[in-house]
C-alpha cells in the first residue's frame, strides 16, 4: 500500500466514510502521485543523452520529483524550491550518481524574502550551464509564489498578491500579471538556459484547469500566450488598476511567445493532471458498483456558488438515478473575502452545500485540495452529508451565516468534519466528490 493511499484510508475512516469511498479517493491520489509519474514518464521516454544533467525542482511536488528523478539518472547538481522541504534521497541500491543538492523553502501564497532568495539561487544555478548540458525542470502548482525575481519591490508584488487573491481573480488570471512582472517566469527560466547553449525538458504536474502550460507556476519554461494589455485588462477586470503601487503598469514586460527560437530546444510534457486523477477515481468506482453521474474538470467560478450548483445535481438526481452512484468534478474556484472568517476554497465549496443536502438520506459530498492544503489552514477541505445542517443547528450553528463571513473552518471544525491529511506531496488542483449510496 502506497504512502498515499494509507493516509487517505486512515484519515478517512476516523470520518466514519465508507471503505468504498476511502478507496475511489485513495485511487485518485495515487494515480498522480508525483514521484511515480516521473518515473513512469522516464520508462517511456528516456531522456536525451547530455554532457552533464541538471534537475531543477519547482513547487510543492518538488522534492518527490526530483527524488524519483534521482533515482532513474545521475544528476551533477539539483536545484529544489518548494513549499515543505525534506533531503532528496535515491535509493542505494539505484547506482546513480548524485551531485550537490540544495534544497529551499519559499514562501506560499504570499511571496516573501524567502521567495526572493530562491529566485536569486535559481538564476545563480541556471548560470553554470554550458553548450551540451540538459536542465530537467520538474514543475508544480505553488512555484508562482514559491520563487520570484520581480521586475518591482517586494513590497509592491505582495500587495498585488493580496488583493487578486481576496478579490476572488481566477489563478490563470493572478499568473498572467505575475509572468510579465517576473524575469524568471513567462519562458525566463527557459530562455536563460538555452541562451548558455543547454537543452531543457520540463516534466510538469498541472494544477490549473484546461492544463494550460504558462499558468502551472507561471510558465517558468513556457511560452505565454497572452500579452501586456492582458495583464492590464486583469487589473481592470477587478478595478484594481487605481489601486495598485505605481511601479507595477510600467514593469510589465512583453514575455517569450511560442515562435520564439529557444523554444526548439525545449520539451514540456505534463505527466499528472486533475483529468488524470479524476479517470483513476471513475475506474476505481465501477469497481466499487457505482453509476458514474458525471465527470467535470472544468471547476471554476466563485465556491459558494459552484457548491450550491453541485449539491443541487446531487439532490435533483438522487430523485432519478439508481443507486449507489456518484459524481466526479476537479478544478479550482475562487473566494471573494468578505468577512474576516476563517477557510479555503474547498471548505467554502462545502459549506455552501450543506442547507441544498439538509435532510437527504445516505449522501456525501467531500471537497479537498489534493496537496492538503486549503487556502491558509491546516485542513484539506471538508465532508458534507445530509445530517450536517442538523447537527449544526443543533449547536446554535447556521451554514448561511458562516459563510457570510467566509467562515467555514470554524463550522466545520466544531462538527468535527474538516479533512486535515496534511501537506500531500502532490498538487493538482482540487477535488469535489459526491457519493449517493
Amino acid at each position: 500500500m502506497s504512502t498515499t493511499d494509507k493516509f487517505l484510508t486512515s484519515m478517512l475512516h476516523m470520518y466514519g466514510v465508507r471503505p468504498a469511498v476511502a478507496r475511489v479517493l485513495a485511487t485518485a491520489f495515487n494515480a498522480v502521485e508525483p514521484g511515480a509519474v516521473v518515473k513512469e514518464y522516464l520508462s517511456m521516454h528516456p531522456l536525451p543523452k547530455a554532457q552533464r544533467t541538471f534537475s531543477f525542482g519547482l513547487g510543492k511536488a518538488a522534492v518527490a520529483m526530483t527524488s524519483a528523478l534521482a533515482q532513474e539518472i545521475s544528476l551533477t547538481d539539483s536545484l529544489v524550491i518548494t513549499k515543505h522541504a525534506s533531503p532528496i534521497i535515491p535509493s542505494a541500491a539505484s547506482g546513480r550518481h548524485l551531485g550537490p543538492v540544495t534544497v529551499i523553502e519559499g514562501d506560499h501564497p504570499i511571496p516573501g524574502n524567502s521567495s526572493l532568495a530562491a529566485g536569486v539561487a535559481a538564476m545563480k544555478f541556471i548560470s553554470q550551464l554550458e553548450p551540451d548540458d540538459l536542465l530537467v525542470c520538474l514543475i508544480s502548482g505553488g512555484g508562482s509564489a514559491l520563487m520570484i525575481a520581480p521586475r518591482i519591490p517586494l513590497v509592491d508584488l505582495q500587495f498585488l498578491t493580496t488583493e487578486l487573491l481576496a478579490c476572488g481573480a481566477r489563478i490563470d488570471e493572478i499568473n498572467i500579471l505575475r509572468r510579465h512582472l517576473d524575469f524568471l517566469k513567462g519562458g525566463g527560466v527557459a530562455r536563460s538556459a538555452v541562451s548558455r547553449g543547454a537543452r531543457v525538458i520540463g516534466l510538469l504536474l498541472s494544477d490549473v484547469v484546461n492544463n494550460s502550460m504558462e499558468a502551472i507556476a507561471s510558465g517558468p519554461t513556457a511560452p505565454d500566450p497572452a500579452s501586456c494589455a492582458d495583464a492590464v485588462s486583469v487589473l481592470e477586470k477587478y478595478d484594481l488598476k487605481s489601486r495598485i503601487p505605481p511601479s507595477i503598469v510600467p514593469a510589465l514586460t512583453e514575455t517569450l511567445k511560442l515562435n520564439d527560437p529557444i523554444f526548439i530546444n525545449v520539451h514540456n510534457t505534463i505527466i499528472a493532471s486533475n483529468e488524470i486523477a479524476l479517470y483513476a477515481a471513475e475506474a476505481q468506482a465501477q469497481k466499487e458498483l457505482f453509476e458514474i453521474l458525471a465527470i467535470r474538470t472544468d471547476l471554476q467560478g466563485e465556491a459558494s456558488v459552484v457548491g450550491r450548483e453541485i449539491a443541487l445535481q446531487l439532490k435533483e438526481s438522487s430523485q432519478t438515478m439508481k443507486r449507489p452512484f456518484c459524481l466526479l468534478a476537479g478544478g479550482e474556484t475562487t473566494v471573494t473575502l468578505k468577512g474576516k472568517g476563517k477557510g479555503g476554497r474547498n471548505q467554502e465549496l462545502a459549506l455552501a452545500a450543506v442547507d441544498v443536502l439538509a435532510g437527504m438520506k445516505d449522501v456525501m459530498l467531500i471537497s479537498l485540495a489534493t496537496d492538503g492544503e486549503d487556502g491558509p489552514t491546516d485542513a484539506a477541505g471538508a465532508i458534507v452529508t445530509g445530517e450536517s445542517a442538523h447537527r449544526a443547528e443543533s449547536l446554535g450553528m447556521f451554514a448561511a451565516d458562516y459563510l457570510s463571513t467566509n467562515d467555514a473552518y470554524s463550522y466545520f471544525e466544531v462538527l468535527n468534519d474538516l479533512v486535515r491529511i496534511g501537506p500531500s506531496g502532490t498538487n493538482v488542483n482540487d477535488l469535489v466528490i459526491c457519493f449517493a449510496f
